[in-house]
């Protein structure tokens, strides 16, 4: 997605959604098919953030990347909980109704994060707006620190992803 203008991944078509039949039960470093994917109806925007921030922080606690030991990996962890507010935010803004659904999945090696609204209008990256000002730097932000990331159609809405690599990965503190 790095560089794409219009905020669809050249990769998107290569990946789809993850198995949103999956349910958390466990916890681990390694997680079992059960432990995937975790799942927050969010049903509009009224304490969204909160809600998607306290939601994965917790997941990030049953899969071991909290508490974190060292700055770095403590770093990746809360650029993921920024991230996954930055997501829910733009859907707040920008989608009728809010945010429908926040999905988290993780296979041990990479964090996947998707973010579900009714609006089919995939996001884009702003030209480079005056730092000095809020607005207009969410994706910048998910472009900066996510590893990769997207949009795909979700029947009349839209699915925004990103993907992160794993905190112990080499070279996933900072690309």
């Amino acid at each position: 997605m790095k560089g794409a203008g219009e905020g669809t991944s050249s990769k998107e078509f290569d990946r789809g959604p993850i198995d949103s039949d999956r349910r958390a039960t466990g916890s681990g470093r390694s997680p079992s098919d059960s432990d995937r994917t975790r799942r927050l109806v969010l049903d509009g925007s009224e304490g969204a953030v909160r809600r998607s921030r306290d939601f994965s922080r917790e997941a990030l606690l049953a899969w071991h990347w909290l508490p974190a030991v060292g700055a770095g990996r403590l770093a990746v962890a809360e650029d993921v909980l920024l991230m996954v507010s930055e997501l829910v935010t733009n859907a707040c803004l920008y989608a009728p109704g809010g945010p429908r659904e926040l999905r988290l999945s993780w296979d041990g090696a990479r964090l996947r994060v998707e973010v579900s609204d009714a609006s089919p209008v995939p996001p884009r990256l702003r030209p480079f707006a005056d730092p000095g000002r809020p607005g207009g730097h969410g994706l910048r932000v998910v472009d900066r620190l996510a590893r990769d990331w997207g949009c795909l159609p979700e029947g009349e809405g839209k699915l925004v992803w990103l993907e992160v690599a794993s905190p112990t990965e080499h070279g996933a503190l900072r690309r």
